[in-house]
């Protein structure tokens, strides 16, 4: 079992017809997720990938009854993306798309208020069952069907993590990217929530970075609400700079707070299990799991 998405989840594309939604969709159909079409306004009626093409995301949902919407459109047009998606009361929005304005992102976030959508991103690397489903542009070369949740504010540790958990037998039942930014959809406590109810996931795994409050939200979480299965948690960025911008606004310590070292205490006093570093995460879950 996988959580937000299987392998009947049928999927659109909002920009799928630029070079980046072309790439994508065409790497999530080889893998096997059910991409049932596009949207590009304007071009409506055409096909794509041998895909229909809808004008607009309701129009997208009513004919092919798609549950999720991967959007790859620039910048300055994803919040009207999101919107668009949100009002047309898609399931699960994923939005891949990089430096979107914060402001833009306050206005999807009243959208989403009181709405039937959950939006992952943006600036996700998108979220993966093996062998079921893919939705945006996450790494599956190490994959292995498995009992551990994977949910991450980094793309490029999510592969190393993928690639430990298969190393040690352990396998993924589902990993979701929730997005570097500081506004955003999906955080921390709702993939806890997820995972914490999912028969099939033994243990979970966050990933987590300086700045923001993710970290501290779980771990308020994690203490309120005691969860059976396994937490291993690991937090970078324990050696950079204070007040200093790190890649994206999400990494962001200001005045000594959301910096590493107390986002770890918070979490490990809540009873999550600590990896040290990157490369031992894998160990320090089958330890977990084993005790």
């Amino acid at each position: 079992m996988s959580v937000l998405v299987n392998s009947d989840t049928k999927v659109i594309c909002q920009g799928m017809t630029g070079r980046l939604g072309t790439h994508h969709t065409w790497s999530a159909i080889a893998y096997g997720t059910h991409i049932v079409g596009g949207v590009r306004p304007g071009k409506g009626g055409s096909t794509h990938l041998d895909l229909p093409v809808f004008d607009t995301v309701a129009e997208a949902r009513n004919a092919t009854g798609a549950e999720a919407s991967l959007i790859l459109v620039p910048a300055p047009r994803a919040a009207e993306a999101m919107i668009e998606a949100i009002e047309a009361q898609m399931p699960l929005i994923v939005c891949v798309t990089e430096r979107v304005p914060v402001l833009d992102m306050v206005r999807v976030r009243q959208a989403l208020s009181g709405s039937s959508s959950r939006l992952l991103g943006p600036n996700t690397q998108g979220i993966f069952a093996p062998g079921k489903c893919k939705i945006g542009v996450m790494s599956t070369v190490h994959e292995m069907p498995g009992r551990i949740g994977i949910a991450s504010r980094s793309a490029s540790l999510t592969s190393e993590i993928v690639a430990q958990t298969t190393t040690f037998n352990l396998g993924q039942s589902t990993c979701i990217g929730i997005g570097g930014d500081l506004v955003h959809g999906i955080g921390f406590v709702d993939c806890l929530k997820l995972f914490s109810s999912d028969p099939d996931t033994d243990g979970i795994i966050l990933i987590g970075e300086i700045g923001g409050s993710e970290e501290e939200s779980a771990a308020e979480f994690l203490k309120s609400e005691k969860p059976k299965k396994p937490v291993v948690a690991l937090v970078v960025g324990r050696h950079a700079p204070p007040e200093r911008r790190m890649g994206h606004a999400g990494t962001l310590s200001v005045f000594g707070q959301a910096d590493a070292k107390s986002k770890i205490e918070a979490l490990r006093s809540a009873g999550a299990h600590i990896a040290p570093n990157a490369h031992l995460v894998g160990e320090t879950m089958r330890q977990a799991l084993a005790s």
